[in-house]
């Protein structure tokens, strides 16, 4: 098993992942479709656990034996990878994610204006970015960060697992820290970061209750707070965040989101007109009737809300597929041209 050709073949075909189990040739991930690369050998025990050792130190070799997984971002070939390598059925599997070696922008990922205008308009405050795993969600979080750091003057500190994107300070000040090497977890790199003079903090992921309560109050305190949480559809984020609590707990992190929430930006990738994927956006802007109803948790009241916002910047992901018809973006007919 040469890692750095299947790295290579990986690249030539533009495949997002790559798979490796135990017993079964290579799979790739190309445009969201799985193809076995029945051309290829078997990956052996034997091959990929010797590639493992390689690249595992002691600390994320003894959690892979003792926890059946471990995370790590890794370069082959000057390419950025995320690793998940991982027990399953008694066998060693590994779960490549191909980055881009280039931070990506806004112009990119094809972002809608209200994006920009967004991180213009705003200098605290909570922005979610939300969908499934494999959405583009931490593409579309270094999109806004890239866009930050070419245009403010901000100092950005960034809680990842592992770190992706690698961003080089411009007009920002950015510092990247990895959950597990540069802090213990995101509760204490947290807790550390707003000691830290940031004017923006970047969340890789809300996993839990106490990252939620403090990125809820690092955004109600003045500062800028970028995150992703799995959900599909911007309206279920809100559900999502606010149902993790009960009693009063829950009507005070009501209180708290109808406060700093800025925007959640959730999204899924289709087929791109000549190949490859983007996004299809569903937006949902916190204004001053859209932060009633979460502070009197009514969030199932939303849509409407939504459906009559453009004109401030929210969309559907039906208003959004009529705006890439219109320009050309995915195939279909184009229907009338949203404005924003």
């Amino acid at each position: 098993m040469n890692m750095d050709n299947l790295i290579a073949l990986s690249v030539k075909h533009n495949a997002s992942d790559l798979h490796l189990c135990v017993g079964q040739v290579p799979v790739l991930r190309v445009d969201g479709e799985l193809f076995s690369q029945t051309h290829c050998a078997a990956v052996t025990d034997d091959a990929l656990r010797g590639w493992v050792k390689t690249i595992l130190d002691q600390a994320n070799y003894h959690r892979l034996m003792t926890k059946g997984q471990a995370d790590l971002a890794l370069f082959i070939r000057d390419q950025p990878l995320r690793v998940n390598i991982f027990m399953a059925g008694g066998l060693l599997n590994a779960a490549l994610r191909l980055i881009s070696p280039e931070v990506p922008s806004l112009e990119d990922i094809l972002a809608p204006p209200v994006f920009s205008g967004l991180l213009s308009e705003t200098q605290s405050g909570l922005i979610l970015v939300t969908g499934a795993t494999g959405s583009g969600k931490s593409s579309t979080l270094a999109a806004l960060l890239s866009y930050i750091n070419q245009h403010f003057r901000r100092h950005v500190i960034t809680l990842e697992d592992p770190v992706e994107f690698r961003h080089r300070s411009r007009q920002s000040l950015i510092r990247q820290r990895e959950i597990g090497r540069d802090c213990e977890d995101y509760q204490q790199g947290l807790t550390a970061a707003l000691r830290q003079d940031p004017d923006v903090i970047m969340l890789g992921e809300l996993r839990d209750e106490a990252a939620i309560r403090l990125a809820l109050t690092a955004a109600e305190t003045g500062h800028l707070v970028l995150s992703t949480l799995h959900t599909r559809g911007a309206i279920a984020a809100i559900e999502r965040l606010t149902d993790v609590f009960s009693g009063a707990e829950k009507n005070r992190v009501c209180n708290q989101l109808a406060g700093s929430l800025v925007a959640v930006l959730s999204q899924h990738l289709v087929a791109k007109q000549g190949g490859g994927r983007c996004a299809l956006f569903d937006v949902l802007i916190n204004t001053p009737a859209v932060a009633s109803l979460i502070r009197d948790n009514k969030a199932y009241q939303i849509a409407t809300h939504q459906q009559s916002g453009a004109q401030s910047g929210m969309m559907t992901e039906e208003r959004c597929l009529q705006w890439r018809r219109s320009r050309g973006e995915i195939a279909g007919e184009a229907g009338a041209v949203p404005a924003w």
